[in-house]
């Protein structure tokens, strides 16, 4: 029987915790989900990760497995001659135990993982659950929405083996979706073998580029251009939020890169408390590149008459 490293396999020691383990599984999952790699092993790659995590995330599978000691990957071996009765139901004080009665080390790593083991028959095994990225406007995250997904899944079939499977479903999206949020669809990820439950599939929200708006958690940031005797008198200007234009209110002698707030005009809080974000507009004091001759006599008037010293605080 050859030997599988399932820790090197995810890039971790022996004495990785269960935290370890399903952090470094989530990122060699998505770093080789067929329906995103560009390696050319990824498939394989990915199937590698699935089963050695099926088998390091479970507390009585990853107590066998270390039972097996420590061997080059490939090499030929044997499991320690007590193995199958330390693990046996039958001689185990603990309830469901990992079971290796009438092992066939030819299915030894397989029957690790939930497959079909010839000796004993069919077991259950839980679907597998993946992760997809879902980009999102800012629109879309203001008022929800609902996305159509067109996933191509890896499960196992009933005799153990992965295979890739077609699945469409709609997905909802509440309001108020952040960037790099993580919603949990229960139940839409890889089918359960053999009654055992199915998997959840993890939506990682993104929220697009927006010709207006920056997103910062809740909050949303916005440019706001003022001719400079907007920002020296003050004025009152419509901006446009993602609910629609407001009035803002821009007191006189307002500064270049101050940010005017529009408190609740930002994107929803969903939950307890509810309540939106606030929206700011960053001031930018844009001067015309184009002028009149009586604008010109304006402004060389100002210019005269003007105590004003931009410069003051650096000579």
């Amino acid at each position: 029987m050859k030997y599988k490293d399932y820790y090197a396999a995810l890039g971790l020691e022996r004495g990785a915790s269960d935290a370890d383990i399903k952090r470094a599984y989530r990122r060699l999952a998505r770093k080789y989900h067929p329906d995103v790699s560009k390696e050319a092993d990824a498939e394989e790659q990915f199937k590698v990760v699935a089963e050695a995590y099926q088998t390091l995330k479970d507390p009585q599978k990853r107590a066998a497995y270390d039972q097996l000691g420590t061997h080059r990957p490939g090499e030929e071996f044997q499991p320690p001659p007590d193995w199958s009765t330390r693990f046996d139901p039958a001689s185990s004080a603990q309830e469901g135990a990992f079971s290796a009665e009438g092992l066939d080390l030819s299915d030894l790593f397989a029957q690790l993982h939930g497959a079909r083991a010839q000796a004993r028959g069919t077991r259950a095994m839980p679907g597998m659950d993946y992760e997809v990225g879902v980009p999102i406007t800012i629109e879309q995250a203001y008022h929800g929405t609902e996305i159509d997904l067109d996933l191509n899944l890896q499960e196992y079939d009933e005799q153990g083996r992965l295979r890739r499977v077609p699945q469409a479903f709609k997905a909802r999206i509440p309001r108020g979706a952040t960037d790099g949020q993580r919603l949990r669809v229960a139940g839409k990820g890889g089918r359960g073998a053999h009654g055992a439950r199915n998997g959840a599939l993890y939506l990682n929200i993104s929220l697009l580029p927006h010709r207006i708006f920056r997103a910062n958690g809740h909050d949303l940031y916005m440019d706001l251009p003022l001719a400079p005797w907007e920002a020296v008198l003050g004025t009152s200007v419509e901006v446009s939020t993602p609910g629609g234009p407001v009035r803002l209110r821009v007191p006189p002698a307002t500064r270049a890169g101050q940010q005017l707030r529009l408190p609740g005009r930002g994107l929803p809080r969903p939950g307890t408390g509810g309540g939106s974000g606030d929206l700011y507009g960053i001031v930018q004091i844009v001067v015309p590149s184009v002028i009149s001759d009586a604008e010109r006599a304006l402004y060389q008037q100002l210019a005269a008459d003007s105590s004003f010293d931009p410069r003051a605080h650096v000579a």
